[in-house]
């Protein structure tokens, strides 16, 4: 009779989300794009921060819709509205914030840029352009080889992943071993010293200075006939 159980109740299978759908809004999660800067409360909210917000389309790039979303800052009762920027295949803010600028130019950076859409129909309708087109790319690629090579070569390297990490986690098992003696090691020294402070890893500094160092008795050297520096004292007649 009803068809469904969200007929039967009148409701929405999208409930609480679908509340202003005769206005054109849903209700969706949206995931913040890019780092941005709040002008309510001037707050800085990162990539990946997710709101409930109010998707409605405004309108179309060619076929392409155009969508808006108006979400409220978690920090302060500002709103920000966004919307999709089909062209720049980017989202761009209508207002209430201001975006972090973190862009850079494709060129500068050496990337591959996209085809324009004027270079796209002069390559589908000019054969000329389309071979000065091709060798100009192919000039490109001759001059990109050597990195690409050198990326290849070191992309190579780390290419068995179980064999790194093997090693890894033998070189990480002997260092602890390691560790482990010299802990040991300075443990049983401070027992038998009786030291109460931490002892620090020997350096090579510290070797080369101790075996400078000539120790002797502190009254040798006010005794006559005393021994000298490294000397055993000598001895004198008994009385």
């Amino acid at each position: 009779k009803h068809g469904s159980l969200n007929k039967y109740h009148h409701s929405h299978p999208l409930r609480e989300r679908a509340r202003k759908l005769s206005q054109g809004i849903l209700v969706i999660r949206f995931e913040m794009p890019y780092n941005i800067w709040c002008d309510g409360c001037k707050n800085h909210i990162g990539m990946g921060v997710r709101y409930n917000a109010e998707k409605k389309k405004v309108g179309t790039y060619y076929t392409t819709p155009i969508y808006r979303f108006r979400m409220k800052c978690h920090l302060c009762v500002n709103y920000i509205e966004m919307q999709t920027d089909p062209a720049g295949c980017d989202y761009v803010i209508v207002s209430g914030a201001r975006r972090k600028e973190e862009r850079w130019d494709m060129r500068d950076n050496e990337q591959v840029l996209p085809t324009e859409r004027e270079d796209k129909a002069k390559l589908e309708t000019d054969a000329m352009y389309r071979l000065e087109h091709g060798v100009a790319d192919r000039a490109a690629l001759q001059r990109a080889v050597p990195t690409l090579a050198s990326l290849q070569e070191a992309q190579s390297a780390w290419k068995d992943d179980f064999g790194l990490n093997s090693m890894l986690r033998r070189r990480f098992r002997e260092e602890k071993k390691t560790l482990r003696e010299e802990e040991e090691e300075a443990a049983a020294l401070q027992a038998k010293a009786g030291l109460s402070i931490p002892l620090v890893r020997e350096a090579e500094e510290d070797r080369r200075l101790a075996a400078l160092l000539k120790y002797r008795s502190p009254d040798c050297a006010s005794r006559p006939g005393g021994g000298g520096a490294g000397e055993a004292p000598r001895a004198g007649p008994r009385r």
